[in-house]
C-alpha cells in the first residue's frame, strides 16, 4: 500500500496577501482607536497654513508699500482680530481691502473667541514679523517667523 503524499503548504502569494489583510485591518484598527490625535494633527496643519498665509500676506503689503509693515502690528504679541470685527487684539483689515493680499483673515479651526482669530502677531525692533497659533493641539509648536 503506497501513499501518494503530496507536499503540502503554503504559497508566497498566499503568505502575502494574508500578510496584507493583516496590514490594512491594523490600520483601520489604529484610525479607530485614536481618531482624536488624527483630526488634532489635521487642526494643526490647517494652523500652519493659516499662520503662513497671514505672514505671506503682511510681507507682500509690506513690499507694495516701500518695506513698511501695516501700522497696527506691534513689538508685543497681540491676537488678530476678524475681519471688520473689534476684539481686544488688533486689526489687519488693510490686508484684506479689495482682497488684494488676503480674501479674509483666516480663523483658527476650534475659535471661540469672538471676534478674534486665536492667531498672534507680533514683529521685533528689526522688522521680523512673527505669526503664530497658540492653540495648537498635542503640545505643538507652530510659530513663523520671517
Amino acid at each position: 500500500m503506497t501513499h501518494n503524499s503530496k507536499n503540502k503548504g503554503f504559497t508566497l502569494i498566499e503568505i502575502l496577501l494574508v500578510v496584507a489583510a493583516i496590514a490594512i485591518l491594523a490600520g483601520i484598527v489604529i484610525l479607530a482607536i485614536n481618531p482624536n490625535k488624527q483630526l488634532g494633527d489635521t487642526r494643526n496643519a490647517q494652523r500652519s497654513a493659516d499662520v503662513r498665509t497671514i505672514l505671506d500676506a503682511v510681507y507682500q503689503y509690506a513690499l507694495d508699500n516701500n518695506g513698511t509693515l501695516p501700522s497696527s502690528i506691534t513689538t508685543s504679541s497681540n491676537e488678530i482680530c476678524q475681519m471688520n470685527t473689534s476684539c481686544s487684539g488688533i486689526s489687519l483689515d488693510v490686508l484684506t481691502t479689495n482682497s488684494k493680499y488676503l480674501v479674509s483673515i483666516p480663523l483658527d479651526p476650534q475659535s471661540a473667541s469672538s471676534g478674534g482669530t486665536d492667531y498672534f502677531i507680533y514683529r521685533t525692533a528689526d522688522n521680523r514679523v512673527t505669526v503664530s497659533a497658540p492653540g495648537a493641539e498635542d503640545n505643538a509648536t507652530i510659530r513663523v517667523t520671517r
